[in-house]
């Protein structure tokens, strides 16, 4: 009878193996940042391809690693960003995109590809969305003759009034370029020159350093002068009063940017669509939702702007003039080190 028992319990385990496996085979597992895919691209996706998408999401990448890091299992496709995605080639995380079903790889702007130094054919990555950090005052409050450009950042007149992001990599990053310097370097005198601006010159007119909350205040009136990602600000801020009410730009030097890229997971369970996936963001009329629903330049892909009906955040050659933040491997330490001093000091 224990035999028998034995027997019927491996049988239906693998019942429901087989049964899970048939299940799932019509569910594509997608992994992205909070508020980043549009409903309608997820609908009209299911639509086609006859199947659902389980949506899951993060606020950093630094969670999204963790987690798979720790062993989560189960994902198709994830969009990291760019500095993400090559620290993932190195680990081993990832598979190859099939080549044969991008078929819309063309609609790929090639300024956006060259961005892309360790993965400029495709081979593991197809870039998402590019979003660039920059600088927002509000017009309503500030003086009528600021810079627009990084010494704003020291102006006293804004003191009280300014944040900039709680980020090492997009404060040194722009303090870098505000001197002259490669925005991802690991120069020690270069890393100590931008501490010092950081520190001595930018953090006294500083409210806090804020990665999140700053859009709100700044919609408030409370905050005068932001770095950091547009859409936080524009978001927050009434389409009818953007015009009046910000000034975004990027300095003449440029900025950091990140370029969000999709990936499939090397154990992903259902690559073929995977890769459907990919290729679906990319039909022109298909990325145009992505960009009506949350106002990015349409850097990616050109193509869509035939279908685009919404009008940008910000000008896209903006975007272009930034500088992709680098997998600096063990030398982000560096950052971290100095970034703790001007945090706690």
């Amino acid at each position: 009878m224990k035999k028998i028992s034995k027997l019927l319990g491996a049988l239906a385990a693998a019942l429901c193996l087989f049964s899970c496996a048939k299940k799932n085979d019509n569910t594509l597992y997608l992994y992205n940042w909070t508020y980043y895919t549009p409903e309608k691209v997820i609908e009209k996706f299911e639509a086609e391809f006859n199947c659902k998408v389980k949506l899951d999401s993060y606020s950093t990448c630094e969670e999204m690693y963790s987690k798979l890091r720790a062993g989560a299992k189960g994902y198709d496709v994830v969009i990291p960003s760019n500095d993400f995605v090559s620290i993932m080639i190195k680990q081993n995380m990832l598979q190859k995109i099939d080549k044969s079903k991008i078929t819309n790889a063309d609609k790929i702007n090639p300024g956006v590809l060259m961005m892309l130094d360790f993965d400029s054919n495709m081979e593991w990555c197809v870039p998402y969305a590019l979003s660039a950090t920059g600088i927002m005052v509000n017009k309503t409050k500030a003086p009528k003759d600021y810079a627009r450009d990084y010494s704003i950042l020291a102006d006293p007149r804004f003191a009280g009034h300014a944040t900039m992001m709680d980020d090492a990599r997009e404060v040194f990053g722009s303090a870098l370029l505000s001197l002259g310097h490669d925005m991802n370097s690991l120069n020690d005198n270069e890393l100590k020159e931008a501490f010092d601006l950081v520190h001595n010159k930018w953090k006294p007119n500083l409210v806090k350093f804020d990665a999140e909350a700053f859009g709100k205040t700044f919609a408030s009136g409370d905050f005068w002068l932001c770095q950091g990602y547009p859409e936080i600000v524009y978001g927050e801020v009434d389409e009818s009063r953007w015009e009046d009410t910000i000034d975004f730009f990027i300095p003449e030097v440029g900025g950091p940017a990140t370029l969000d890229c999709m990936v499939i997971l090397k154990d992903a369970p259902h690559p073929e669509l995977a890769n459907e996936f990919i290729n679906f963001i990319h039909r022109p009329e298909n990325y145009a939702l992505f960009i009506d629903e949350f106002r990015y330049p349409c850097v990616v892909n050109p193509d869509a702007l035939q279908y685009v009906t919404t009008k940008p955040m910000y000008d896209p050659q903006q975007a272009l003039n930034c500088t992709l933040k680098a997998d600096l491997g063990n030398g982000l330490d560096k950052y971290h080190e100095l970034w703790q001093q001007v945090r706690f000091n």
